[in-house]
């Protein structure tokens, strides 16, 4: 099963991330962006890319300039997250056959997201948005548009988030906090998973 979550891993170092990406995997989430304000986002990428491309979507977030794109690419990566719309990023990441997924918080953006070829939008910042400000954009976005809460979705809110529309969500600290073992990540996975699936 594909659940439409993207586990954002903030702040992971490259020496834990393949133990903290199994755990991730084995609860069912298959979507993984190391945001590039990490340390050593690419190393990161690189062994995620390595161990699990055949079996998860791997990628980056907080991605800013076509350079970055490029980099990722470079290191295997197939998913790019970014928390504005950039054109020139966008239209980059389709070039090369990447998923794009920008943030967006006003119609305007994401039209303008859209028209350059997102896969996908991100609204962010979701907990200032809320769900009502979600639905209020779903009436207007094209039929289809694919849209992910981003900041304030977890396991508590779901229901809320999904009664607004959203297509599904992007997971920070409620999957990985800095200085999680790969153990306490399992658990934090399963519960989001149990979650998502009650739905």
């Amino acid at each position: 099963m594909t659940r439409n979550i993207i586990a954002i891993l903030r702040g992971v170092q490259p020496s834990e991330v393949e133990a903290i990406a199994a755990a991730i995997l084995d609860a069912g989430i298959t979507k993984i962006e190391v945001p590039l304000n990490s340390p050593d986002p690419m190393d990161s990428i690189t062994t995620l890319a390595s161990a699990f491309g055949d079996r998860a979507l791997v990628g980056a977030g907080t991605v800013l300039s076509m350079d970055q794109v490029n980099s990722v690419h470079a290191a295997g990566g197939k998913l790019i997250v970014s928390p504005n719309v950039d054109v020139a990023v966008i239209g980059r990441t389709v070039e090369l056959g990447m998923e794009s997924w920008p943030g967006f918080f006003t119609p305007s953006e994401g039209f303008a997201a859209l028209n350059a070829g997102a896969t996908g939008l991100k609204l962010f910042p979701g907990d200032m948005a809320g769900p009502a400000g979600m639905k209020a954009m779903r009436a207007v976005l094209p039929m289809g548009t694919k849209v992910y809460a981003v900041g304030g979705a977890g396991a508590d809110n779901f229901a809320q988030w999904r009664a607004a529309s959203a297509d599904g969500f992007g997971i920070g600290s409620a999957i990985y906090k800095p200085g999680d073992s790969a153990d306490v990540v399992a658990g934090k996975a399963a519960a989001i998973v149990a979650a998502y699936d009650a739905l």
